[in-house]
């Protein structure tokens, strides 16, 4: 037998009213004996409140849409637990949409979560710079992570320190005794790939080395562009001593490719990467990256959009992570 909300009430001894604030969380007012006798029952009978009814009254339906661009890639499923597993804490559902990186299906999603009923998007942006406008008629909050883009539809940003950490990290491989530095860079319409080349390019400069656009290799965020291009490097005849990659699926697709035209790494060839997906340490030799707090952004994103959903005022509206060298066998 399916028990309704009128059940749950009168097997409660109290109104539906009051089931549906207990069920709610919009208890303040009621008091703990009471709370507890609906929770009690509701438990008993197996009764969950439907959400899409509730949201006929409440106007919300305590579910979140959650947009990125390549859920293949470890760096975005980490990102994505953050947001379960904060958004659970506090109550909501979250749908997950993968873009593959494709303004087009990111358009198609955005009127899936909206046909959905979200009460709110988190989006990794896609590339190229286009996502502002698909938000342009959006009348629900919009937090966007890890990837930036301008729109006043956004109402928070979660964020990581791009160009400080590619800075941070060249100069080190400098201050270590590379002097031939390639950087292979996802494409550069990728605001991330952007401030990375540009903290690569600082640093050199700083550490009076000139860049030379030789040692520069635009593709994507992807380990078969890693290959590729140690195959132009090499081909070429390039003269290099250190691959510093945008991103560690570039620099693990960067090593293998080495490593089967006899390259001993770091020995004749060191290799820095980006992100520090848990596919670093696995890599024989280990491969340092510039650690991201991928679960600490997801966790702050579902904070900052349920909060903004609840109309919370937040502490801030754009939050920016540091970065950390994670030194190991590869450099």
């Amino acid at each position: 037998m399916k028990y309704t909300i009128k059940d749950i009430a009168k097997f409660s001894g109290v109104s539906t009213a009051t089931v549906s604030k207990v069920l709610n969380n919009k208890d303040e007012k009621i008091s703990e004996r009471t709370r507890q006798k609906v929770l009690e029952v509701s438990k008993k009978y197996n009764y969950s409140l439907n959400r899409v009814a509730s949201s006929m009254v409440t106007r919300k339906t305590k579910t979140i849409g959650l947009i990125l661009p390549d859920i293949s890639n470890p760096f975005f499923p980490e990102m994505a637990r953050g947001v379960e597993d904060k958004s659970n804490e506090l109550d909501y559902n979250i749908i997950i949409c993968n873009t593959d990186d494709d303004i087009k299906k990111e358009k198609k999603y955005i009127k899936t979560l909206l046909e959905k009923m979200v009460d709110g998007i988190i989006i990794v942006p896609s590339a190229g710079g286009e996502s502002a406008s698909n938000f342009s008629k959006l009348n629900l909050p919009i937090v966007i992570v890890d990837r930036d883009v301008d729109s006043s539809k956004i109402k928070g940003k979660v964020l990581v320190n791009n160009f400080k950490g590619a800075y941070e990290g060249t100069k080190y491989l400098i201050d270590k005794g590379y002097k031939k530095i390639a950087f292979i860079s996802g494409n550069l319409s990728n605001t991330n790939a952007l401030e990375r080349f540009k903290g690569y390019k600082k640093a050199l400069k700083d550490k009076n080395i000139g860049y030379d656009e030789k040692y520069f290799y635009e593709g994507e965020f992807r380990k078969e562009w890693g290959k590729k291009a140690i195959d132009k490097m090499i081909n070429s005849g390039l003269d290099f001593d250190c691959i510093f990659s945008s991103d560690d699926m570039i620099a693990i697709g960067a090593m293998k490719e080495l490593k089967n035209r006899g390259y001993n790494i770091p020995k004749d060839i060191g290799v820095l990467g980006f992100d520090d997906i848990y596919m670093a340490k696995l890599m024989e030799p280990e491969l340092s990256s510039i650690k991201q707090p991928m679960y600490e952004m997801g966790h702050a994103a579902a904070d900052m959009i349920i909060n903004i959903i609840n109309d919370i005022e937040l502490k801030e509206k754009e939050i920016t992570f540091k970065t950390e060298l994670q030194i190991r066998e590869s450099i």
